[in-house]
This record gives structure tokens, sequence and C-alpha cells, in this order.
């Protein structure tokens, strides 16, 4: 169990829990690509969570396909900040309370502002980390952006 899968039990909402064999020897750029390749899924279905630093130094969560990039003019924007960049991996996992390649954007420490790429709205379900590397929820995006109070917003280059 993790506090991504217990949040979803909490709230009751449906969800499939889809596991894989974590291999060490992909590059941590690719957690993503590699569940997407193991679970045979498109790369645009399975979404990947990075923590983002705003101008005013708080984190924010962006939820973008595997198949994309942040785009951080975009989440910028999307958040009404005048720059913003990738947050310090350290600083993520102390925030998320998960490590790098399993960080969920559900059962997070602290609750931070979300947006989740549009793109998530194409699909009846997608898939986002389960807060531990090799496992993966399976969701709807609605269901995911209620849970995390995000916002749909095109972020994703």
């Amino acid at each position: 169990m993790t506090p991504a899968i217990n949040t979803l039990k909490k709230a009751k909402v449906a969800f499939t829990l889809h596991r894989y064999e974590h291999s060490h020897s992909h590059a941590s750029k690719s957690y993503g690509e590699e569940a997407a390749l193991k679970l045979n899924v498109s790369n645009a279905r399975v979404f990947k969570t990075l923590m983002v630093s705003l101008d005013n130094n708080e984190l924010a969560v962006s939820v973008v396909p595997v198949s994309g990039q942040l785009n951080l003019k975009a989440f910028a924007k999307s958040m009404g900040s005048k720059k913003v960049s990738m947050a310090d991996p350290k600083k993520a996992e102390r925030s998320t309370g998960y490590i790098l390649g399993g960080i969920s954007p559900l059962g997070q420490k602290k609750e931070l502002k979300t947006v989740i790429d549009g793109s998530a709205l194409d699909f009846e379900t997608i898939y986002v980390s389960a807060g531990k590397r090799g496992l993966q929820i399976e969701l709807s995006a609605k269901d995911l952006a209620k849970l995390t109070k995000a916002a749909f917003a095109p972020v994703s280059a």
C-alpha cells in the first residue's frame, strides 16, 4: 500500500493497479517510458508527475504524458506565474514523501497546486505512478483531477 492507493480507496474511486518489474538499468529520465513499455500501453496514456518550482519558490505539480515534455512557459501561464523551473529533486522528494521515478500526484504529504495536461481527457483512463517504481494506477483523468483539485491546461510540448 502506498499513500496514493490509500487516497483512492478512502475516496472510493474506481482504479486498477498495474505492477511490472522495474529494471534498475533504465535511466532515471525514462521511468514513464519503462512503465508504458512493460505494461504495453501507449506513451500518450501514461502520465509522469513532475514537480515544478514557481517564481514565489512554492512547489507545484504537473501531470504530463510520457510522450511529451512539460512546456514551462505554458505551465507558468496556467499557474499565473512569470517563470517556473523544474524543482530540486531532493526538495520534490521531501515535499511529496515519494522517491524520484515513483512520485504520484496522489497522496502527497502536502497538497500542492496541480495541473494535468488537457490531453488526458482524450482517454477513458490514464496511468499515473502509484507512488512506487514498478507500480501504476489506471483511473479516469476526471477522478484524478477531482482528488488533486487539479486544473486541466495544455502544458505539454
